[in-house]
Formats: structure tokens, C-alpha cells, sequence
């Protein structure tokens, strides 16, 4: 029997991490070359990886929701005949261990075996080895079950009340006499974004581990090294009176004042990790804030006509089957505007100091989904008509919102339009997207009393917010370019006149 290794491959041309979605597979099913075992989450997409070999799954070495560094083994696969026991396949989703500790084994080879990045392996047992305690006799049994390491130093932690004594290991932590907690790497990890002390977690797994069950819960009862010591006994009250008695004044005090809190059952603050998706797009708003100076220019106008043609073209048997609405209009008159000015079609090359003219439209279309925002782009839009850019638009939200979107789609934007008055927002002040020269957020449409030919009627009325680079785009020629846009949607005839 052969173990093969795969490790988390670089899914997104530079990414260093991913976060493991979603598991396809379990210790000991079958994978043929070619199959998806999981869908990860880079800083830019989702995507589901491929296993490049076949065999039989041999161990998962993390658990979803884990970020995994590119180069890290993520599971291995026994791609040799079955001739040996199944014993460590039906091992649980865990941190990474040796892939050579085999339990079925007695007696481990004297030889070093090859492990992954974790534990490593014990020349003379494949068990874990106890953590230190104060017994000397304890710390001597190097075969012994974790079980007896952990519930060892729990008799002098509860010396003063002798009969509840074998009762109260969660006091444990507490005491800080019974060493490092026991957890596996995914679960150390998830403590520390929570920003939880394992040390005062109360441990549900076997032998004393904590899980990650363990870490939530200490995170939803939002309970603090300081007051573990105390908030642990009070579930079980016939063990508390002899752990208080010793607790100092200050631990009693803090106890008192968060009692209500805990007694309404109350979170006052809860932390969520920033990875992925969210990560990137802060890390790259700040990055675009301080980088590029940003010029906000805005313009209101009637787009009634517009509104008019969107329904004619809904009834058009030539474009049947297309999703036809003002968004798709909005992106025609974005392309027609950067036909007739140029110029604002550039990005900002620092390293050789030029500005670099691009003459095609990569126009991203910023997507709200539930990982967060991303924005894809359509390529070569300058070059679709009305209903290649209908099915382009269609595919691009469609695919955002399943979160599908891949890291190619995602590069290489030109200009982007960014839509908030979807949500009733009748404008802002967007922020570029990193490398593009110009974002145009487009406001509600909405009813509203307006001049036209000389009185004052309903009329549909929004508000574009047109940000660019002051570093490519001037002041005149932003002007030129928002107010192109608004006419062709003022009047949309120009976007025959125009092209």
C-alpha cells in the first residue's frame, strides 16, 4: 500500500491560503483522478478542487472552515492494494498528523518514518504522548491513554473539597497546573479568531481534548480567562462553594458584575474571522483609498425615455428569452461614453511611471454575494452587442451568486459600474476597484417632480457618482465622460447616433 499526498494547490495565480469549504469525501470512500473531493474558498473565488490520482481515502487532515496554507497537504489517499487494516481510515476529519501511525500496529519500527507537518511520529509508540504533569509517575507512563494525563492533576486543582474532587475537571484550566490544552491545530486556530483562551475552555472530548464544539461554546457564553474560574462551577453547584471559597476578592468582583449579563444570557460582542473574500476586498479598498487620488463627480437627470425603451425592448421578439433592464442600458451608454472618450480608459503603471492606454473594455459589475463583494468583469464589452451583453450580464450575476465566480474572471477590469440603487440608495461615493481608472455607481430610479418642456411633471429621476483617478483622468475629461453617459440615457437614441 502506497499513502500519496495532496497538498492545497495556488488556485488563484499568486493566493497564498484557502479556506476549506466543504468536504466531498470521507475516510474510506473511493476517488477516481479527476473527482472534486472539496470546495475551497480563496481571497477571490470558490473552487472545487480535483483529486489527480485514484485510490482510497486515507485521512482528511483538516476540517472545514479551516484556512490551509498553499503547499499543505490536505488529504491522503492509500493508492496501493488494500492489504492492510482499515484502522486509521475511519479516522475522524483532524488536524495534520503522520500518515504513518497506524493503530492496528503494536509495536512501531525502530527506523523514522515519514510524517506531514504536524506531531510527527514516536519511535516507539504511535500514540499520542501524555502532556507534562506535576506526578512524577504519570509523566513516566508513556503508553498510557490521554484520559489518565488529563484527569491526573484534576485531585490536587480540587484538593480542598476531597469528595467532589473526581467530579471537577473543568476547574482544571484554571488552576494552571495541568500544562498546554490538549486541541488539535484547526481547533487552536478557530480559539484564536474568536479570540477564546483554550486554557479556559472547558474540554468535552475524549481524554481531555477540546473541540471546536468546546470553542463555540465558550464563545456564544462569551466566557473570559478571568472568569472561568468561576463561571464553570455554577453549573454544577455542588462543586462551587469550595472553588469560590478560594477565588481572590478582584474574581469575585468580576463575577458579581457579569452575573446579570450571563443570567439574561446575553452576548454583548461577537468577533467574525475576516478571511477570504472579505479579507481581500479590505486589504484592497485600503490599498486602492491610499493609493490612487480619488475624484467624485455627480449628475442627476431625467432617464424616462430610458425607462420607456427598456419596456419596447422586454417586447421585442428579437431579443425573447433576455434579461432586459435598465443595468444592461446603463453598461451600453458606459461603453459608448468610453468610445467617445478614450482617454479614460487607462490604469497607472508606477513602476515605469506611464500611463497605459488600454483600447478594450473589461467592465466589471461589482456583485454583493454571501461571501462577500466581488467584482467580476465582462471582457471585451466594447466589442458585444445589446444582446451578447444581455447574456454576458445574466451569466456574470447568475454565476456571482452561486458563488462560482472564478479568479480569471475577477482580473485584468477596466472600468467598473457599481448598481446601489437596488437598494434604494439614491447615490455614493464609490471606491475605485484596485487598477482600474474609473467606477460609476449608478443611484434609484425613482419618480420625482421634474421640468420638462416648460412643466413640472413625474418623472423618473436618478443620480450617477462617477469616481476616477485624478492620476489618469482630469477634471474636464471626468466631466466629459459622466455627463456622455447621462445624455445617452436622457435621450437612449444616441446610442445609435453615437456608435
Amino acid at each position: 500500500m502506497t499513502i500519496r499526498e495532496f497538498k492545497m494547490p495556488d488556485v488563484g495565480e499568486g493566493l497564498t491560503e484557502a479556506e476549506i469549504l466543504k468536504w466531498y469525501v470521507q475516510p474510506g470512500d473511493t476517488v477516481t483522478d479527476g473527482q472534486v473531493v472539496c470546495e475551497v474558498e480563496t481571497a477571490k473565488a470558490a473552487v472545487e478542487l480535483p483529486i489527480p490520482f485514484d485510490g482510497v481515502v486515507h485521512a482528511l487532515l483538516f476540517e472545514e472552515g479551516v484556512t490551509v496554507d498553499v503547499g499543505q497537504v490536505i488529504i491522503s489517499v492509500r493508492t496501493g492494494p488494500a492489504d492492510e487494516a482499515p484502522a486509521a481510515v475511519a479516522a475522524p476529519v483532524a488536524a495534520p498528523v503522520a500518515v504513518a501511525a497506524a493503530a492496528a500496529e503494536p509495536e512501531a519500527p525502530a527506523a523514522r518514518q515519514p510524517v506531514l507537518v504536524g506531531y510527527g511520529v514516536s519511535t516507539a509508540s504511535t500514540k499520542r504522548r501524555p502532556r507534562k504533569a506535576p506526578q512524577p509517575a504519570v509523566a513516566a507512563q508513556n503508553g498510557t491513554g490521554v484520559a489518565h494525563a488529563a484527569a491526573a492533576p484534576a485531585a490536587p486543582a480540587t484538593a480542598p473539597a476531597a469528595p467532589a474532587a473526581p467530579a471537577a475537571p473543568a476547574v482544571v484550566p484554571a488552576q494552571g497546573g495541568a500544562g498546554k490544552a490538549l486541541a488539535k491545530p484547526p481547533v487552536r486556530k478557530l480559539a484564536k479568531d474568536l479570540g477564546i483562551d483554550l486554557a479556559a475552555v472547558v474540554p468535552t472530548g475524549d481524554g481531555g481534548v477540546v473541540t471546536r464544539e468546546d470553542v463555540h461554546a465558550a464563545a456564544a457564553a462569551a466566557i473570559t480567562p478571568q472568569a472561568v474560574s468561576a463561571a464553570v462551577p455554577v453549573a454544577q453547584e455542588p462543586q462551587a462553594a469550595p472553588v469560590q471559597a478560594q477565588a481572590p476578592a478582584a474574581a469575585q468582583a468580576a463575577q458579581a458584575a457579569q452575573a446579570p449579563a450571563e443570567a439574561a444570557g446575553s452576548v454583548r460582542e461577537t468577533r467574525i474571522p475576516v478571511k477570504g473574500v472579505r479579507k481581500i476586498t479590505a486589504q484592497a479598498m485600503v490599498g486602492s483609498a491610499f493609493t490612487a487620488p480619488h475624484v467624485t463627480e455627480f449628475i442627476t437627470f431625467d432617464v424616462t425615455r430610458t425607462m420607456k425603451l427598456v419596456q419596447e425592448l422586454k417586447e421585442d421578439p428579437d431579443l425573447a428569452g433576455l434579461r432586459i433592464n435598465p443595468l444592461l442600458l446603463i453598461a451600453k451608454a458606459v461603453l459608448v461614453a468610453v468610445r467617445r472618450n478614450p482617454d479614460v480608459n487607462a490604469s497607472w503603471d508606477e513602476a515605469a511611471q506611464e500611463i497605459v492606454l488600454k483600447h478594450y473594455v473589461n467592465l466589471g459589475i461589482a456583485a454583493a454575494t454571501p461571501r462577500g463583494l466581488i467584482v467580476p468583469n465582462i471582457k471585451d464589452a466594447h466589442a458585444k452587442t445589446l444582446g451578447e451583453l444581455s447574456q454576458a450580464l445574466s451569466g456574470l450575476v447568475a454565476t456571482a451568486r452561486e458563488g462560482k465566480t472564478s479568479p480569471a474572471d475577477m482580473q485584468n477590469g477596466t472600468i467598473t459600474i457599481t448598481n446601489v440603487g437596488v437598494f434604494g440608495v439614491d447615490t455614493g461615493t464609490p471606491i475605485l476597484n484596485p487598477g482600474e481608472s474609473a467606477i460609476l455607481a449608478v443611484g434609484a430610479i425613482k419618480l420625482q417632480p421634474w421640468v420638462h418642456k416648460g412643466k413640472v411633471k413625474a418623472r423618473h429621476v436618478t443620480t450617477l457618482a462617477l469616481s476616477f483617478d485624478h492620476r489618469l483622468i482630469d477634471g474636464e475629461l471626468g466631466s466629459r465622460f459622466l455627463a456622455d453617459i447621462a445624455a445617452v440615457l436622457e435621450h437612449p437614441r444616441r446610442l445609435i447616433t453615437w456608435s
